[in-house]
């Protein structure tokens, strides 16, 4: 049996961050800590939907969070307890529960990362902005030592989108550089490909999610036809992978995953989608959904059980001005644990 209790938190952005969905300027949080009334031990979770993207950012989510955790405490098993329209609240539940299994260290996973022994690759992220203040903010993180630079594309005009790739590619190489970019959706169908065939011409490694989500058909046609690799990101929020996974992934056959748990009901949904992934050859990264450094860490930790090369989407803890305090590390591009 556990009892719960909830705190929130509002994340201040140190500048707003803009997708070609939203801007943010301030993040909500609630930090779940349960506690198990027969040993004592406790685990903070992170619950927070995310504005216009996760399927439970819902008007009430907090009276329905407490819902839920009572419902929880009742059952005492996650998966008796009804949570499969609140990916964030189920994320949130699971990595309490992971929390209170964590060694004196903090760590919940025992692995060479938690360990302090290897540090794990990450993109810097470019968001959105005038062309500019793009290009500035991707020297800049260059400088600091990222080796893959993540654009978020399809707020500006294409073409001055185009022109500041061709910007960066006029001084970096693709050997040198990884350009990531990330339309969330904001493509139309009938237009994507040929837009993906004029970012071939700076060598972008892949994209995520081109067009919206619920166009498998497309979707598929452009995984053929495009040559740059597709990443689909949205379009598995809201799919239960057990029932449906399966045929996502055999109908689009993307090059990759992208993996958010927070949004996609926690780190186990994670792990079916990446064995279902895994079956039919297809890849994956994890990324972060704006979370506190509780849940970044959470999620940090589980990525490094499984042995990444890839650089994953993790270094957006140093966006806010009020994170909570963190054994993550984020310098040269790599994130490493303070073990």
């Amino acid at each position: 049996m556990y009892t719960y209790s909830l705190q929130k938190h509002v994340l201040q952005f140190i500048k707003p961050a803009k997708t070609s969905r939203n801007v943010f300027t301030e993040r909500a949080i609630y930090l779940i800590t349960l506690v198990d009334i027969k040993t004592g031990k406790q685990g903070i979770g992170e619950a927070a939907p995310l504005l216009l993207l996760s399927i439970d950012d819902v008007a009430d989510y907090e009276q329905v969070l407490n819902a839920k955790l009572t419902q929880f405490c009742q059952v005492s098993e996650l998966e008796e307890t009804d949570l499969g329209d609140f990916p964030s609240i189920r994320f949130g539940i699971e990595t309490a529960l992971l929390a209170m299994q964590a060694d004196g260290a903090g760590r919940v996973y025992d692995t060479a990362f938690t360990r302090g022994k290897v540090a794990m690759p990450v993109n810097g992220l470019v968001w959105m902005n005038d062309a500019e203040k793009m290009y500035e903010e991707a020297i800049a993180k260059i400088k600091a030592g990222f080796d893959v630079i993540k654009f978020k594309i399809g707020a500006l005009d294409f073409d001055e989108e185009c022109r500041l790739l061709e910007k960066i590619r006029m001084d970096y190489s693709a050997f040198d550089i990884t350009l990531r970019v990330d339309a969330n959706g904001a493509f139309k169908a009938n237009e994507a490909l040929e837009q993906l065939n004029e970012l071939k011409r700076f060598e972008v490694h892949s994209i995520e999610q081109p067009i919206a989500v619920d166009q498998w058909d497309d979707m598929a046609k452009l995984c053929v036809e495009s040559p740059i690799d597709i990443a689909l990101d949205e379009e598995l929020i809201g799919i239960d992978v057990y029932k449906r996974g399966a045929a996502l992934l055999k109908h689009i056959k993307p090059q990759y995953l992208i993996l958010k748990p927070n949004l996609i009901g926690g780190v186990s949904v994670a792990d079916e989608w990446i064995a279902q992934a895994q079956e039919i050859g297809v890849d994956w990264w994890a990324t972060s959904a704006l979370e506190s450094n509780v849940g970044l860490n959470a999620i940090a930790q589980w990525v490094s059980t499984y042995n990444v090369t890839k650089h994953q989407g993790l270094g957006t803890g140093s966006l806010f001005s009020n994170n909570l305090t963190t054994k993550l590390i984020v310098q040269d591009g790599k994130m490493s644990y303070e073990a």
